[in-house]
């Protein structure tokens, strides 16, 4: 069983004009292939849910720009520490996407002025550290929030708090999308607006810090305290001639 989203009508982007868009947004900052790779989480299981509709808005966006994204379907994930060992097949599929991402996009709803029980519990089942390997850290990290009411950051302060704690790269701008259920039409897709706009930019700007950072990704989760821990000694030799490459560039 999958627990990624089938994207529907990936390629229909009637809220967005392409007389505006720059297709490679990312070109001349790095190597934009292969495609980025951005995993996707929304924060409710409402049949009609926003955060949901809005993340599927963002991975539409996120294709156009030629990334390769997926999105995680949290309906049957467990609470964290409910399954001993979260030996769950959700929990298991969760940490996998995550390890598969170079940057992800992260939007809740705003309930009772923070984000969803859904939400949290989908970060809270990523480790820092599994096996040797990052689920998160080093990763760029976008964040959106939907609201019922007017406009807040309620939500989106708490995911980029939680995004500093899962050692991600948080890029400045961020969606917040006020009166959410005016937002979309029957068939829910979102109608033109600033509002939409925003997720283009947030999208545009997601793409770009995560091709800028590619390069770097492993050496940004280089740290002093984990090689101590390890044991693993730095080769002096190479620590120099990597200071004059550095200094010569």
């Amino acid at each position: 069983m999958s627990r990624l989203r089938a994207l529907p009508e990936p390629d229909h982007l009637p809220a967005l004009d392409r007389r505006f868009l720059i297709d490679r947004p990312a070109i001349g900052l790095g190597g934009d292939q292969p495609p980025v790779r951005i995993l996707l989480l929304y924060g409710s299981l409402r049949e009609r849910s926003f955060s949901r509709l809005a993340v599927e808005e963002a991975a539409r966006i996120l294709q156009a720009f030629g990334a390769e994204t997926r999105i995680f379907d949290p309906s049957d994930l467990p609470l964290p520490d409910q399954i001993a060992g979260d030996d769950h097949p959700a929990v298991h599929e969760l940490r996998e996407l995550s390890l598969w991402s170079e940057g992800q996009v992260w939007c809740s709803p705003e309930r009772h002025g923070a984000i969803t029980g859904i939400m949290k519990a989908q970060i809270d089942h990523l480790p820092l550290e599994m096996k040797g390997r990052r689920p998160t850290q080093g990763r760029t990290l976008a964040v959106m929030q939907v609201s019922g009411g007017s406009q807040s950051f309620n939500a989106v302060n708490t995911l980029r708090l939680l995004g500093r704690w899962m050692r991600m790269f948080t890029i400045p701008n961020q969606s917040s999308v006020a009166m959410a259920y005016k937002e979309f039409d029957e068939a829910g897709r979102m109608k033109p607006s600033s509002y939409y706009d925003r997720i283009v930019d947030v999208m545009e700007e997601l793409v770009r810090i995560t091709v800028l950072m590619r390069p770097h990704a492993g050496q940004l989760v280089d740290r002093y305290s984990e090689r101590k821990a390890s044991g693993t000694m730095v080769d002096p030799s190479a620590d120099r001639a990597n200071a004059a490459l550095a200094d010569s560039a």
